[in-house]
C-alpha cells in the first residue's frame, strides 16, 4: 500500500469515527487559517455516505456549515483586530509601499459595491477561498450578505467534492483526475461570472 492509499484509508477511518461533528470541525479549520484542504475531508465522507455510513445531504450540509463557521471566524478577526492593525501599519510603513490610510477606505468602497460577487467567486478559487473573509471583514461588509454569498460559493464547492467522493470513492487515480478537472471547471465558471457581472453593471450604468 503506497503513501497516498494509506492517507486515504486514514482519512476514511478518522472521518468515520468523528461523524458529522468531525466534518463540521475539519471544514471550519479548512475555511480559516489552517492549511487543511477540503479535498481530503468531503470526498472521504461522501464515500462513506455511498456505503451507508453517512447521509450524502448531511455531509453536504455539514460541509457548508463548517465552511461558514470558519469564514465567520476570519471575518470577525478582521473586523475586530484587522482595522487598527492595518491603520497602524499604513501610518508607519504605507509610504514605502505607496499606500496611505485612504487604502482602507478604498477597500470599504470596493466591497460595498462588489462584495457579493467577490465573496462568491473567492469561495470557488483555490488558495483564495480561505482568505476572502479577511478583506470582507476589514471593509465591514454586511454580515448577512457575506454569509449568503459565502454559503453559495462554499455550497457549490462542497457539492462538487461530495459528488466526486460519492461516485468515485477510493479510486485514487480517478479522484485526482476529477478533482483537477473540477478545479479548472470552477475557475472557468468564475471567469464567466466575472465577465457577466461586469457586462450587466455596464448595461445598468448606461440606462
Amino acid at each position: 500500500m503506497d503513501l497516498l492509499q494509506q492517507i486515504i484509508s486514514f482519512l476514511l477511518q478518522t472521518v468515520g469515527q468523528m461523524g458529522y461533528g468531525g466534518i463540521i470541525l475539519l471544514m471550519a479549520l479548512e475555511s480559516s487559517f489552517f492549511p487543511f484542504p477540503s479535498e481530503v475531508i468531503i470526498p472521504p465522507a461522501a464515500y462513506l455516505a455511498s456505503k451507508g455510513q453517512f447521509n450524502l445531504l448531511g455531509v453536504i450540509f455539514c460541509g457548508i456549515l463548517g465552511s461558514l463557521l470558519g469564514a465567520w471566524f476570519n471575518y470577525w478577526l478582521a473586523l475586530r483586530f484587522g482595522r487598527p492593525t492595518l491603520k497602524k501599519f499604513l501610518g508607519r510603513y504605507g509610504k514605502y509601499f505607496l499606500l496611505g490610510e485612504h487604502t482602507l477606505r478604498r477597500v470599504e468602497i470596493f466591497f460595498d459595491q462588489h462584495g457579493h460577487i467577490s465573496t462568491f467567486i473567492g469561495r470557488l478559487l483555490p488558495g483564495i477561498r480561505q482568505y476572502i473573509s479577511l478583506p470582507a471583514g476589514l471593509a465591514r461588509m454586511h454580515f448577512l450578505l457575506f454569509s449568503l454569498y459565502t454559503a453559495l460559493g462554499a455550497g457549490i464547492w462542497v457539492c462538487v467534492l461530495a459528488f466526486i467522493g460519492y461516485f468515485v470513492g477510493e479510486k485514487e487515480d480517478l479522484l485526482h483526475t476529477w478533482l483537477h478537472r473540477s478545479s479548472w471547471a470552477l475557475i472557468t465558471l468564475c471567469i464567466f461570472s466575472t465577465l457577466a457581472y461586469v457586462y450587466l453593471r455596464r448595461k445598468r450604468a448606461e440606462k
